[in-house]
C-alpha cells in the first residue's frame, strides 16, 4: 500500500475520517472484490497526487463490518467523500480516474471558496 494512504479500522475510523483537518477519500473495499483491485492503483495515484490537500483512507469492510453498516455500505467498491466529519460525497462501483478526480476537485474547490 502506498505511504499516502491510510489503513483504517473501526478502531480508529473516528481519529482517522471524522477527525480529519483534512478532506478523506474512504475506500471501502474487501480483498475479494474483483472491481476493488481493479480500482487499487487509481486510489494510490490519487493518493500520491492530492498528498497534503486529500486523505486517502482505505476501508476492509469484511474486517470493519461496523464502520460499514454505520455508513450503509451495500455495495463495494463505495469511495465516500467525508468532510469535517460528514460524509458529503460517494461514488460506488469501479469509476474512471478521471471521474473521481472531477469529484474530489469539486469539494476541495469548495473548500477554497468557503
Amino acid at each position: 500500500m502506498s505511504k499516502h494512504i491510510v489503513n483504517a479500522t473501526d478502531e480508529n475510523f473516528q481519529r482517522e475520517v471524522l477527525q480529519s483537518d483534512l478532506p478523506v477519500l474512504v475506500d471501502f473495499w474487501a480483498p475479494w472484490c474483483g472491481p476493488c483491485r481493479m480500482i487499487a492503483p487509481i486510489i494510490e495515484e490519487i493518493a500520491g497526487e492530492y498528498a497534503g490537500r486529500l486523505k486517502v483512507v482505505k476501508l476492509n469492510t469484511d474486517e470493519n463490518m461496523d464502520s460499514a453498516l454505520e455508513y450503509s455500505i451495500r455495495s463495494i467498491p463505495t469511495l465516500g467523500i467525508f468532510r469535517n466529519g460528514q460524509i458529503v460525497d460517494t461514488v460506488i462501483g469501479a469509476a474512471p480516474k478521471k471521474m473521481l478526480k472531477a469529484k474530489i476537485d469539486q469539494h476541495l474547490s469548495q473548500l477554497t471558496v468557503n
